[in-house]
């Protein structure tokens, strides 16, 4: 997996019923432009409108996720998020022909297996993580439920859950690399405790429910009568009253399949972020209400941050130096404006200049009040934008890159003597007959200070 945004190879549809309609549904998932994120689009409505899968428009977290958009709905709709986000789906089309997305078989396993079997494709544009640089944490005081997000270097989630109940009281559940989660996650199946099913069918919840698509825990003993009506409701056999355990056809596939159940639940909920994120989630009694709660805070959070600062250790040594950029670009002092490249990927580069007091520009620019020319933030963009095309090319000494063209420029904040200023510049597009269009950002601290667009041509010197 790289840095770039991945949609679907081709389209898969699955039909079920719906656990809450019981009804017979069928889902397509088809794939998207760049940029689309996840939209869900009822065509079984007149109009066929459309629902963007995010945190704002969930309108019910009971039982499930709801979205809803001008009195339109589409619930159940986590496991599908999942599946999506897991294995690095960002730009998906989902057609449905009614209220909410099949049950399936209660998990995300079938959701992961017909990705795979169709397989992702990828696209031009970055995927544009969202990278937590400092402890987040949201509480709910009246369940006690809590989601802490701390900086890590790549996604991972710790879930703890505690139940007043024998057979799952206290569990947890760890996924420290995506990699794991199409066998160690995705198979855990949803969960319902016997003495909940009466409660959720007088709320017209559960129709499609039975033992092939949920884990049933029967822990409290209630009357025959009683039971065998409950049996009746979901349409499911018989059962001793006097046999506590579980109900279920298929056996549990891990002792702690509850709670990697809700850690599915969670990542389902943290797709409608609609950025992927690179930080660590520690979450106790999570459950749909607060996962939404939390998710619409870090929607307000990126949008916050539209664009985040690279993070720059200082210890770290030089990707490229001072010196190997003397030998690659033809600037020199007083025009070199990028003292090293910290980073580059294959379609980035991060990039520093430290702004010093006796840069020569500040004797005029302006002697009261030092300020660095914005056209000379611009030329730096430009040159780590440079370096970034050179880095494509074997013999990088031999070529040289040149502006055709800017747009977009916006300064935010000025740049001042003791200032770090971080590039991060990325390609737009795909480098082609020599021409590269980039999108450059300059930060100070977390701040952006300015942006660019701009297009080169890389020519080979005489």
């Amino acid at each position: 997996m790289t840095n770039r945004q991945y949609t679907l190879s081709g389209s898969f549809t699955l039909s079920g019923k719906g656990l809450h309609t019981g009804l017979q549904l069928t889902v397509t998932f088809k794939p998207a432009p760049e940029d689309y994120g996840y939209k869900i689009q009822r065509i079984d409505l007149a109009g066929q409108p459309v629902i963007e899968a995010t945190a704002e428009n969930v309108i019910e977290t009971t039982r499930g996720t709801v979205l809803g958009k001008n009195g339109v709905r589409v619930g159940t709709i986590e496991h599908a998020m999942a599946a999506l986000y897991a294995l690095g789906v960002d730009n998906v089309h989902i057609e449905v022909n009614g209220p909410e997305l099949p049950i399936l078989d209660g998990s995300a396993e079938i959701y992961v297996r017909n990705i795979r079997q169709v397989g992702i494709q990828r696209q031009n544009r970055s995927k544009n993580f969202y990278v937590i640089n400092h402890k987040m944490e949201f509480k709910d005081e009246e369940t006690g439920s809590c989601i802490t997000l701390l900086p890590d270097e790549k996604f991972s989630i710790t879930v703890m859950i505690d139940f007043d109940s024998h057979f799952i009281s206290s569990q947890f559940a760890t996924l420290d690399d995506m990699a794991y989660f199409e066998k160690e996650i995705a198979p855990a199946r949803t969960f319902v405790f016997v003495r909940e099913i009466e409660p959720l069918l007088t709320a017209g919840l559960i129709k499609g429910g039975d033992l092939d698509n949920a884990i049933v825990i029967y822990e409290r003993k209630i009357d025959q009568q009683n039971l065998d009506k409950l049996c009746e409701l979901t349409g499911t056999e018989r059962h001793n009253a006097d046999e506590l355990g579980y109900l279920q056809h298929k056996p549990l596939v891990w002792k702690n399949e509850p709670a990697r159940h809700k850690l599915l639940d969670i990542i389902g909920d943290m797709a409608l972020i609609g950025k992927p994120l690179k930080g660590r989630i520690i979450a106790t009694r999570p459950g749909h209400t607060i996962n939404n709660k939390f998710a619409r805070m870090m929607r307000k959070e990126t949008r916050k941050h539209e664009v985040q600062a690279p993070i720059y250790d200082p210890n770290k040594p030089a990707l490229i130096d001072n010196n190997r950029i003397r030998e690659l670009l033809p600037h020199r002092y007083p025009m070199q404006l990028v003292d090293k490249i910290l980073e580059i990927k294959d379609n980035y580069i991060v990039g520093l200049k430290n702004v010093t007091t006796d840069e020569p520009f500040f004797v005029g620019h302006f002697p009261a009040e030092p300020v660095m020319p914005g056209v000379l933030q611009v030329e730096a963009l430009a040159q780590a934008g440079g370096l970034l095309v050179l880095s494509t090319i074997d013999d990088p000494e031999s070529w040289s890159t040149y502006f055709l063209k800017i747009d977009d420029v916006k300064f935010r904040q000025k740049v001042v003597p003791g200032d770090t200023l971080l590039f991060r510049v990325s390609l737009i597009t795909p480098i082609r007959h020599g021409i590269a269009t980039m999108q450059g950002y300059a930060f100070v601290g977390e701040n952006c200070v300015m942006e660019a667009t701009f297009t080169a041509q890389i020519t080979r010197n005489k």
